[in-house]
């Protein structure tokens, strides 16, 4: 229409008047569009809302009577007021109660800010669940996440929990990773690096301070409940459980399923093709030389625990069971406990043992030697875990001992057998058997005799003449009374 009008008036030279007789339009209409190419709204001035002028304080009222009584998942609706207002008395539309609540939030949503961010000057931090399948088993576990929102590089490894100790852990691999750390680190306010929040300052946990002073960069963190604050890793980390661990990974291990699960992201960020061209390697070169250096030693993320051992030589640890040496029932240990492993150590010596999970037990029975060998019935009860903790020829040895001899009988033998083992080592013992073995000899009875016995000692040539006869207790009864033989 407008440009009929234009080209009639404009290039046909026709009258004003004639041209809208054509077009059926008012020379008002004609007469505007020779002024303009397009067809404009022209705004008019906002009419009064006498109805929401005047239940707008009203809501304003139950909105603020209402606040202690709302939560994330419990808000306040348009339809929720429009009842109340309806319930007073009061004659309004639920369009107008939307249209107001609705233009309320639209004022009052936060405004986002376009940020720039420099090589080596930022990572963000976060913990995101997930689920993998583990030696057959699904469960769910935690994500730790380093996202370098320059080079969009990250680093991402799997914990059974999120504590202070896979967090302090997953730094100090991602440090180690990735060869150095920004210069500010942003993460929420969480308990493992947070002790509590005084005005808008924070007391930073005793573990997590260490951690900072080591590899000194700024920690930051982002509002109380404004996770947005770094949308960088929140939205990676969302991304990358649909990328990278959808279908649920498999693996034996943990740690094999993370090894798999970094490579493939190390993998996809270097053939990902940017929207601005770049080129990822170009950018990490920039990020990488932004980073701060690494100190000599990695920070010891472990965490150091002063416990005993029990009468049964176990420690409570964890939330796990473990067996330790029998000799240390009883006694004070430390514990450094680890995200993998607990290395335990008890007077000069020290034992390392697998992390289990809560409610896990790990017993050797290795470490029981001494007592099994003094009690036959408990070798009986536990024969078949202590062989398998062996290992060969004494798996071999307590099979041919149970069939010859029957189960309460081999057990006596192995108990004698163990006495050797206590005495004489693991590998002298495990290397006569062997040798027991391949001359086919049956007399297994005497086996701890097989071994060489305690060193002789010589005897002084004034005591060679004299010999001692064998005697008991009660024989020196008399030098006792002074009474007669």
């Amino acid at each position: 229409m407008v440009c009929v009008i234009r080209h009639k008036v404009l290039r046909e030279k026709q009258s004003i008047r004639s041209v809208a007789r054509q077009l059926g339009v008012s020379r008002n209409t004609v007469a505007k569009y020779l002024e303009i190419s397009e067809p404009r709204r022209r705004e008019s001035a906002s009419r009064r809302r006498p109805v929401m002028e005047a239940v707008a304080p009203r809501i304003e009222e139950l909105l603020e009577e209402w606040a202690g009584r709302t939560t994330a998942k419990q808000w306040l609706t348009g339809s929720r007021v429009h009842r109340q207002l309806v319930e007073e008395g009061r004659q309004v539309g639920i369009t107008t109660v939307r249209d107001y609540m609705r233009e309320k939030r639209r004022r009052e949503a936060e405004v986002y800010i376009p940020l720039v961010h420099r090589p080596g000057e930022e990572g963000q931090v976060d913990f995101f669940q997930v689920t993998v399948e583990e030696a057959g088993e699904q469960r769910e576990v935690w994500k730790f996440l380093v996202r370098l929102p320059y080079s969009g590089r990250d680093f991402a490894w799997l914990y059974d929990r999120c504590d202070q100790l896979a967090f302090l852990d997953g730094h100090v691999r991602g440090a180690g990773y990735l060869g150095g750390l920004p210069q500010r680190m942003v993460y929420d306010n969480l308990t493992a690096a947070v002790k509590r929040l005084v005005g808008v300052e924070r007391e930073l946990t005793e573990r997590f301070r260490a951690l900072v002073s080591h590899y000194l960069f700024e920690p930051c963190f982002a509002r109380p409940g404004e996770g947005h604050d770094k949308g960088s890793v929140e939205a990676r980390g969302k991304g990358l459980k649909l990328k990278y661990l959808t279908p649920v990974p498999r693996g034996e291990t943990l740690r094999q399923i993370s090894e798999a699960v970094l490579a493939e992201m190390e993998e996809g960020w270097r053939s990902q093709v940017r929207r601005d061209g770049k080129d990822s390697e170009a950018l990490w070169e920039e990020e990488r030389r932004g980073l701060l250096p690494l100190p000599a030693r990695p920070f010891d993320a472990r965490r150091t625990v002063l416990t005993s051992v029990s009468n049964k030589a176990t420690v409570q640890m964890e939330a796990g069971l473990y067996s330790v040496p029998s000799t240390w029932a009883r006694l004070d240990v430390v514990a450094h406990v680890g995200v993998e492993d607990i290395r335990l150590a008890c007077r000069d010596e020290e034992l390392v043992v697998r992390r289990e999970r809560p409610g896990g037990k790990r017993i050797q029975y290795r470490h029981y030697l001494p007592e099994l060998a003094r009690k036959p019935q408990a070798v009986r009860q536990v024969a078949p875990e202590l062989v398998a903790e062996l290992g060969e020829p004494f798996g071999q040895l307590w099979a041919m001992l149970e069939a010859r001899y029957g189960n309460r009988e081999a057990s006596r033998v192995l108990a004698r057998v163990l006495g050797a083992v206590v005495d004489q080592g693991e590998g002298a013992v495990a290397e006569a058997l062997q040798a027991t073995f391949q001359a086919g000899r049956q007399d297994l009875l005497a086996l701890p005799r097989c071994h060489e016995g305690p060193r002789a000692v010589p005897v002084p040539a004034a005591l060679q003449g004299y010999e001692v006869e064998a005697a008991s207790a009660a024989d020196y009864d008399v030098l006792l009374v002074g009474g007669e033989r």
